[in-house]
């Protein structure tokens, strides 16, 4: 294994040649301003590149030991001297092409980053939005792949109702210790590898919603935890409204009074079982 050893052209099952003999991945960086309007990073592909003039992501070969992430970030770094450390990836989208893949990593940006090109892979840098993307000469497997990646760039959050959950869980003994069980099932939905209907990997905001007994469950990486004071219903329904008008909000709960209150705010709903059946612990 070494740096930049997947350069190099590759056949895929279509007949077509592509760059990156391991597969390829490309950053999608959104930015929602203060109206919620979206605005996308573009990157001019150079004159003398495959399919150069055309407008695409930052990205380029994945090498032997990277995953997606970790060579979007690369190769994006390289190319527009973008900062890794202020994105939140929120997806990988993947591009199969028999026998080689691109993949899509799609992050948030907490603002307009400063980008220019920073060596002689892009022409130009541009932050779009999201309106203008379709009116560009697109390079064609970024364009192949729109329709179905742009309806993926609103940002989702994943709410649990923990007590819920738990409850359905029915472990052996979880109610002498519900604060004991409540942190045994944040830890095991914060390892595993939750399912998206349309992305491959799926990184959404997490907030898990304790209540009574569990209110003090300590903190897990990647999941915000709320305690509440009073109703846990009540306490979720709360973290709906909050949400953004822009952002998509699924909450996890069998509780059929609390899936009418939410879904009146907008939110979609799912059953604790369907998340349950995806954990890995």
């Amino acid at each position: 294994m070494a740096a930049k050893d997947g350069d190099g052209w590759a056949e895929c099952g279509r007949g077509h040649r592509h760059w990156g003999i391991h597969g390829a991945s490309g950053l999608l960086v959104v930015h929602h301003d203060e109206a919620g309007v979206p605005y996308v990073l573009m990157q001019k592909r150079a004159e003398w590149s495959h399919h150069g003039g055309t407008w695409g992501l930052p990205g380029g070969a994945r090498d032997s030991h990277e995953d997606a992430v970790a060579s979007a970030l690369r190769e994006a770094h390289e190319e527009a001297a973008l900062p890794g450390d202020e994105l939140r990836v929120r997806g990988v989208y993947v591009d199969d092409h028999g026998g080689w893949t691109f993949e899509t990593v799609i992050a948030d940006a907490p603002a307009l980053l400063a980008v220019a090109p920073a060596n002689g892979e892009s022409d130009e840098l541009r932050w779009l939005p999201l309106p203008e993307v379709p009116g560009m000469l697109l390079h064609p497997g970024f364009a192949e792949t729109w329709g179905t990646i742009e309806p993926q760039l609103a940002p989702e959050t994943l709410v649990l109702d923990v007590a819920n959950i738990v409850g359905a869980r029915a472990e052996h003994g979880w109610w002498r210790d519900r604060e004991a069980a409540a942190a045994r099932l944040l830890r095991d939905v914060a390892g595993s590898r939750l399912a998206h209907p349309v992305l491959d990997r799926w990184y959404p905001r997490i907030v898990a919603v304790v209540e009574g007994a569990a209110r003090q469950v300590p903190d897990v990486a990647g999941i915000q935890v709320v305690a509440a004071t009073g109703s846990g219903d009540d306490a979720i329904t709360e973290v709906v409204r909050r949400a953004r008008p822009w952002e998509r909000v699924l909450v996890v709960t069998a509780d059929r009074g609390l899936r009418q209150r939410v879904t009146e705010l907008g939110a979609t709903t799912t059953g604790p079982r369907r998340l349950l059946s995806q954990l890995t612990a």
